[in-house]
């Protein structure tokens, strides 16, 4: 009896199909989580610009006159239009609507006919901020603006990155491969967050790029950190220089929860996931790629096409089966395999996140 109360088992069902949890989700998760808005490189002068979306919001970055990155809600304080859309550089975040028009830190510069009013004071209506943080170029916002910062989010990593990417703070992408999903946004991250199924299901990434026997994931804050040996040179499905770096030989990931990995393939090499939540049944996954300073490498090129021809399209194949087992009036959780031991073939890391998966809906609920 005993052995039975230690089983776990995993989420229920509903957790991944049923709309109003997504909706909580949406109106609370993703509001006060740090998320991936874009790279410094997108706005490396002043009054360079990106638009995105999040959590249902439009939102933009932009850098100041002062090289200060800001983040702001993309919409105008007078009627509520959309300031801007894209990516582009202006000296001024001008309306389409009316012409209102916006410093580069917000502020209300001008706007036709408001001097004809009555006490209207221009220093009263400034953009909505949002927090931003640069993480080795790497831009994350939080709607939340009580949030903790991201070193206490995720302790260590920024530190652990820089060793294992000297020349991170250089890097710029050079390919970002869109992936859609129909699946629920979790079921692709548990997916990525194991490698319990790697080698039945990854032989290329099993056998010429890890090896899947030393595999580890730990938890690290709200980080899964993936550790493992990279796989013998000979069997290496692109070249590594061994002696480059202390851990060129190495394989390091570092999920930050909810919807962003860093992860740093056998000679230093840095890629990227964010996951972008669609709907219940929806989620866009982006694959990043960089080079120092952006350079053209036939080395990255070659591994985002073999990526995205292996892992990725078996990754798909895997999640959206999940997705529709998920809709049976058969499935019933099972439980998790969890080996005190841990290693490859141990589900701690999803038993990790089912309990912030829970957490999170939970508080939006209840």
């Amino acid at each position: 009896m005993a052995q039975t109360d230690k089983i776990v088992h995993a989420l229920d069902a509903r957790y991944y199909t049923d709309p109003v949890i997504f909706k909580a989700e949406q109106n609370g998760l993703f509001l006060r989580s740090w998320q991936f808005a874009g790279h410094a490189s997108q706005v490396e002068k002043p009054g360079m610009y990106f638009t995105f979306e999040l959590a249902g919001e439009s939102l933009f970055c932009v850098k100041d006159r002062d090289e200060e990155i800001r983040c702001f809600y993309n919409v105008c304080m007078h009627r509520a239009h959309e300031l801007l859309s894209g990516s582009g550089r202006s000296s001024l975040i001008t309306c389409p609507y009316h012409a209102w028009s916006y410093s580069l830190d917000g502020q209300l510069k001008a706007g036709p006919n408001i001097d004809s009013v009555p006490g209207f004071d221009k220093s009263d209506i400034c953009l909505t901020s949002v927090r931003v943080e640069n993480f080795h170029g790497f831009l994350f916002v939080n709607l939340d603006p009580e949030a903790a910062p991201m070193d206490e989010w995720f302790p260590g990593v920024r530190a652990e990155l820089a060793d294992f990417v000297p020349h991170i703070d250089r890097l710029k992408p050079i390919e970002f491969v869109e992936i859609p999903e129909t699946c629920n946004w979790k079921l692709s991250v548990e997916n990525y967050s194991e490698c319990y199924h790697c080698s039945l299901n990854h032989p290329t990434f099993s056998t010429g790029v890890v090896k899947p026997e030393t595999y580890d994931i730990q938890p690290q804050g709200h980080c899964l950190r993936h550790t493992t040996e990279c796989q013998n040179l000979d069997q290496m499905s692109y070249p590594i220089d061994m002696d480059a770096n202390a851990f060129a030989g190495d394989y390091s990931s570092w999920f930050l929860w909810p919807m962003f990995s860093f992860q740093v393939y056998p000679g230093n090499v840095l890629n990227t996931y964010h996951w972008r939540a669609l709907d219940v049944d929806k989620v866009v996954v982006y694959r990043g790629w960089y080079t120092i300073d952006g350079a053209e490498s036939e080395t990255i090129r070659n591994l985002a096409v073999q990526d995205r021809q292996t892992t990725v399209e078996e990754d798909i194949r895997l999640v959206e089966s999940v997705q529709k087992g998920l809709n049976s009036r058969g499935y019933r959780p099972g439980p998790l395999v969890l080996d005190p031991k841990g290693g490859v073939a141990s589900e701690h890391s999803i038993a990790a996140l089912h309990s912030w998966m829970r957490e999170a809906v939970a508080k939006q609920i209840d």
